[in-house]
């Protein structure tokens, strides 16, 4: 994956749907967006980061109904323990944040759908399907396990008998299979991308984008329909190209979609088909260019194996795991002990087991020792030079593959415990201090290195370990206290 000529990158995650608390899942989505976009600044890019909130739909309507609040009261509250998630993850203070109720997304949702019209690519029709709630999908007889949704087991599927506006999903088969056959990386991993390749080579289906504004009184409406509001994620998708001034500020829109040669886009396995193929073919029905690259993030499982989600109740809250731990573990733990593109179990055992082994025993211990051996030995601050990150982290990170570019980090401090193991430059100061200085001199030039490396993973503790570097001291408390 080559470095792009123009500077620009736009990545963008997914926005959560604002029907309970922020959870491990999209906390991990967060991350490793942000990740990437702090890396490309690093590299020199000039980067749009957009993240936010999708606050339309039934499930929203109902929740507020049972509060005895109006919808807007609803997703105004939810929004803001989001949009808290920014200071919260380290998140990148400049990360735009789109809300699907703002009213530039709401027009922008509305043009987009007149666009589409214009185009041929909407007509009306009376359909029946069965429908989960909980992935705001319809679903076909052969998806369903003993009649339910098997990533919703504790909600009853719908049956839905109304006339609704569709999409000409079916139409885009050839044009699909070819961005998929010129762009070989389109989606990451490879083997989510054979799957949308098989999903959209066996035949494509119109789907419905709008519900009667009887039955789902919350959403937006269809501009050339008052009776109709569109169906909640055609609505969402549109924020992808909001959020860059589609289509009232088009200069802007032009650097950040075309200039980039198109938006990142992180998601969830169970969006890829959302993500990969209807979006996609959404753009081309609006004559508009297609993502770059779609990043799939496997499931983060409870204890069994089992999806955590929202529905299911079994979700952890990741304002716990900072308050007992801090922010910067929480990225650790999202960069190297989650698998990239599979399914990870997460304990809060799993976590502290983690935790204590690889950054209160592992960085936090080595930055001790090192820092205090030259505290205690070296007069003035040791000149560290310039360092570049390594081509091998970069080769990992521009695959987006954030746990092989922290474990490359991580064999190096495993390197320098075992130069510590072995030199043993706190011994060896009594009898050959000369040597001594020498080799304590090459262990913080190592710390320093290993600073540069984390700057977009653990920006928090890059930063700590610099400033210790720079002012020759060993750190007042450790950089990670070790859990009992």
């Amino acid at each position: 994956m080559s470095v792009l000529n123009s500077k620009k990158f736009y990545i963008t995650t997914t926005l959560p749907y604002v029907n309970s608390d922020p959870h491990i899942g999209f906390a991990m989505e967060f991350i490793r967006a942000d990740m990437i976009a702090r890396y490309k600044k690093i590299q020199g890019f000039d980067v749009f980061f957009n993240t936010g909130t999708d606050e339309h739909g039934l499930k929203i309507f109902k929740k507020a109904e049972e509060r005895g609040i109006s919808p807007q009261e609803y997703v105004d509250e939810y929004a803001d323990k989001f949009k808290a998630l920014i200071p919260l993850l380290g998140i990148s203070p400049d990360v735009v944040f789109t809300r699907t109720t703002d009213e530039h997304h709401i027009k922008s949702a509305q043009e987009f759908w007149k666009l589409c019209d214009k185009n041929g690519f909407i007509y009306k029709k009376n359909y029946i399907i069965n429908y989960c709630v909980g992935c705001e999908l319809e679903k076909a007889n052969s998806e369903l396990v003993d009649g339910k949704c098997p990533d919703h087991t504790n909600l009853e599927i719908e049956y839905i008998d109304e006339e609704n506006y569709f999409f000409k999903f079916s139409v885009f088969q050839n044009r699909l299979m070819d961005i998929y056959k010129r762009n070989p990386e389109f989606v990451i991993p490879n083997h989510r991308l054979n799957e949308i390749k098989s999903f959209v080579e066996r035949g494509l289906n119109d789907f419905s984008i709008s519900r009667l504004k009887t039955k789902m009184p919350w959403g937006i409406e269809v501009p050339t329909d008052s009776n109709h509001v569109m169906y909640v994620w055609f609505d969402a998708l549109v924020n992808y190209i909001s959020a860059i001034g589609w289509p009232s500020d088009m200069e802007k829109f032009n650097t950040w979609q075309k200039d980039t040669s198109g938006m990142v886009q992180y998601c969830g396995k169970d969006n890829l088909r959302q993500q990969a193929s209807m979006w996609q073919a959404m753009l081309l029905a609006a004559d508009l260019p297609h993502s770059k690259n779609i990043i799939i993030d496997g499931f983060v499982t409870g204890s069994g194996g089992i999806k955590m989600s929202k529905s299911l109740g079994n979700t952890i809250d990741p304002n716990e795991i900072v308050a007992e731990y801090g922010t910067d573990a929480l990225r650790y733990y999202v960069a190297r002990e989650i698998a990239p593109f599979e399914d990870t179990p997460f304990t809060k055992e799993m976590f502290k087991d983690a935790y204590n082994a690889n950054l209160a025993n592992g960085l936090g211990n080595l930055v001790s020792r090192v820092m205090t051996m030259a505290q205690n030995n070296i007069d003035l601050p040791v000149n560290v030079g310039e360092v570049k990150i390594s081509e091998n982290i970069v080769n990992a990170i521009e695959k987006y593959n954030l746990q092989e570019a922290t474990n490359i980090i991580w064999e190096k401090i495993g390197e320098m415990d075992a130069k510590i193991q072995l030199t043993q430059p706190f011994k060896l100061i009594k009898t050959d201090k000369e040597k001594a200085v020498e080799i304590i001199k090459e262990l913080v030039v190592g710390i320093y290195e290993i600073a540069i490396y984390l700057e977009a993973i653990l920006p928090e503790t890059s930063d700590k370990i610099k400033k210790l570097v720079k002012q020759n001291k060993k750190p007042d408390i450790p950089l990670f206290l070790r859990m009992e």
